[in-house]
């Protein structure tokens, strides 16, 4: 089955009010949350991911920086925090990550970025090959699952779909930029672990004039 993972969040950053959004969407049978290591102050996360386990619900952190010491003061965050699912993190980072969370003895379950990532919000680049390549390092580093930018990639995003299912085996998280139904479809056929909405959300692009509660459960409904 496929998962939905709402992320709290737009335009790459934790939105500020996540706390007031998590009580509105709490009572949809949403099971997976998450939000960016970026946007509220460290008491904020510490309640937000409070109410989230609380409330049942899987927990995501994504790390978005390119800055080796904002990275790992994003994965420290993420540790302090206890999430279920650190997502995220550029691929020159992947193995001195995975090697910081063994060390640390979390049970964290750790899925980078795969490809050459850049920018901010995030832009997928390269080649299908090096990116298939990525991953299967990443598969090598011993990396829980990976999070492809697939609906941001500068390239021709079927194919790279196409070769990620044939080539690679780990868990694949889809991230950014899935605001149709049809995108929705596509990553359900082929069985993905999981996707991550957040601005399409806040957007209201799955209800017209829809409450977030509305978004949500469109969204949940063709799973």
């Amino acid at each position: 089955m496929t998962e939905f993972v709402f992320m709290l969040t737009q335009n790459d950053v934790t939105v500020p009010h996540a706390l007031e959004v998590l009580e509105q969407v709490r009572g949809t049978g949403l099971r997976h949350v998450g939000c960016k290591d970026i946007g509220l102050s460290p008491d904020e996360y510490v309640e937000l991911f409070s109410r989230m386990k609380r409330y049942g619900m899987a927990t995501f952190m994504e790390v978005v920086s390119s800055d080796e010491k904002k990275h790992f003061d994003g994965v420290n965050l993420a540790l302090r925090l206890d999430v279920d699912y650190l997502v995220g993190g550029m691929p020159q980072h992947t193995r001195k990550t995975l090697e910081y969370l063994k060390r640390s003895g979390t049970r964290t379950k750790y899925c980078p970025y795969v490809g050459e990532v850049t920018g901010h919000p995030c832009i997928l680049r390269g080649s299908v090959d090096e990116i298939i390549d990525s991953g299967r390092e990443a598969e090598s580093l011993g990396a829980y699952g990976m999070n492809l930018l697939l609906y941001r990639y500068a390239g021709d995003q079927k194919a790279l779909l196409n070769s990620v299912f044939e080539e690679l085996r780990l868990p694949l998280i889809v991230a950014g930029n899935v605001r149709t139904f049809e995108q929705i479809e596509e990553l359900r056929a082929r069985n993905a672990w999981a996707f991550t909405i957040g601005g399409a959300i806040f957007e209201k692009r799955f209800v017209k004039e829809g409450s977030i509660q509305d978004q949500i459960s469109a969204v949940m409904n063709r799973l």
